[in-house]
């Protein structure tokens, strides 16, 4: 039996259809003109309060020395990487608070590339910079990109990672830095043409273009083809910063070209006795890029050009211990867990970077060896008794390692 007019009130605050001006009906609820006018105010100030919080102000600014203490926390070594990440950062905050219009001089966003070998810490950078940010950060992968019409992800799919990170506000995700991963991927595989159409190359670097440089996207929300009848957001994505980063693998063979330098042998000109064989990608130019296969319109918008530096032993040994999140104290963390202590012998830990040295694989060399090691410790220690203290020494992870199957991966 359906209510009288009378015996209506506000599933709210309770007030009677007579003492207010307007009730208005939902499906089993009622709600009043002034509970309307309530929730219009809490909702404005919430979304002033998530748009301060998206904006820094330039008193507040995180400096490109705090910044780079912050990494340092966290990477080892790669200080030139770390204070042009620093630096760039810190100028997009400056960007975002520029007062438009009151300036006669407009700052323009300077997108990096970052070019290494594998395991010296690109994706490691770009994960620990997003933890001192207040703008939405995300983290994409060039490998599964193509074309658009051809099985994959459209380039659109990145600016809705980055609307996701910034749960949908448009407005913040617009302020946000985008990380885009094993962009060498996408480099050209050659000059010659093919009957077979290259759908993962030169043609998402061609639709990379309008993204990079700044224009009005059309994101779906849900991705791409699989949402078909999904209304699209659009994304401006002229205040979004990129950093893109790849290992360029056979890059230095030519910037040895370049440089009329030898990779591999030992004639060596007088003039190039200065010259560090052991590290070409510090000499990487625009030019080496565009020889690599990226085409000149993706690298004028990539304007700063960072490098890192190979990883050497002593590095590998302190990236083992020293980081907030070293490799040694993660399994003391994991024992822990267990009330089992956990100590390394010293020689352990010099065992451990030689052979992470010859499997050439950086920093994520390290923790395949420490597991073949510490398997059968971690399979065996929860199901133990009186187990309070573990000492790995020298003996054990030698034999645990020589036991495993990395040992067939060892170089000769």
């Amino acid at each position: 039996m359906s209510k009288g007019n009378k015996d209506i009130k506000c599933s709210f605050c309770g007030s009677g259809k007579q003492d207010t001006l307007m009730l208005i009906a939902g499906l089993d609820a009622h709600i009043c003109d002034k509970c309307v006018a309530q929730a219009n105010q809490i909702l404005a100030e919430e979304l002033n309060v998530r748009k301060t919080k998206s904006t820094q102000t330039f008193e507040t600014l995180l400096k490109p020395i705090e910044i780079k203490t912050h990494l340092d926390q966290y990477v080892i070594g790669q200080d030139q990487a770390k204070k042009i990440l620093s630096v760039a950062v810190y100028n997009h905050y400056k960007r975002l608070n520029q007062k438009v219009g009151k300036d006669e001089v407009e700052i323009e966003k300077s997108n990096i590339i970052m070019v290494g070998e594998t395991g010296t810490g690109k994706t490691l950078l770009a994960k620990t910079i997003a933890r001192v940010l207040n703008v939405p950060f995300c983290i994409c992968d060039a490998t599964v990109l193509t074309e658009a019409g051809y099985v994959g992800e459209d380039v659109e799919s990145i600016l809705t990672r980055l609307l996701q990170a910034a749960d949908y506000d448009v407005t913040a995700a617009e302020r946000g830095i985008v990380y885009i991963d094993e962009v060498d991927k996408i480099a050209r595989k050659s000059d010659n043409p093919s009957i077979t159409r290259d759908v993962s190359g030169e043609g998402v670097q061609q639709a990379l273009l309008k993204i990079l440089e700044g224009t009005i996207v059309n994101v779906p929300p849900q991705g791409g083809r699989k949402h078909p009848d999904q209304k699209m957001i659009a994304v401006n994505t002229n205040n979004i910063l990129f950093i893109c980063g790849g290992a360029f693998d056979g890059i230095e063979k030519k910037i040895a070209n370049r440089l009329r330098t030898q990779t591999v042998g030992y004639k060596v000109d007088k003039e190039d006795l200065n010259i560090d064989l052991k590290n070409l990608y510090k000499y990487i130019t625009p030019q080496d890029l565009k020889s690599f296969g990226l085409i000149p319109e993706l690298i004028g918008r990539l304007p700063v050009i960072t490098h890192l530096n190979p990883l050497d032993r002593e590095t590998l040994l302190n990236i083992l211990t020293e980081p907030k999140n070293s490799l040694i104290k993660q399994y003391k963390k994991l024992f822990e867990y267990e009330n089992v202590k956990l100590e390394f012998e010293q020689d352990v830990m010099e065992f451990v970077v030689d052979k992470a040295m010859e499997f050439k694989l950086g920093a994520r060399g390290l923790r395949s060896i420490c597991e073949a090691i510490m398997i059968d410790a971690m399979y065996e220690t929860p199901s133990g008794k009186n187990t309070k203290d573990l000492f790995i020494t020298l003996d054990y992870a030698t034999d645990k390692f020589e036991k495993s199957d990395l040992k067939k991966l060892k170089v000769a």
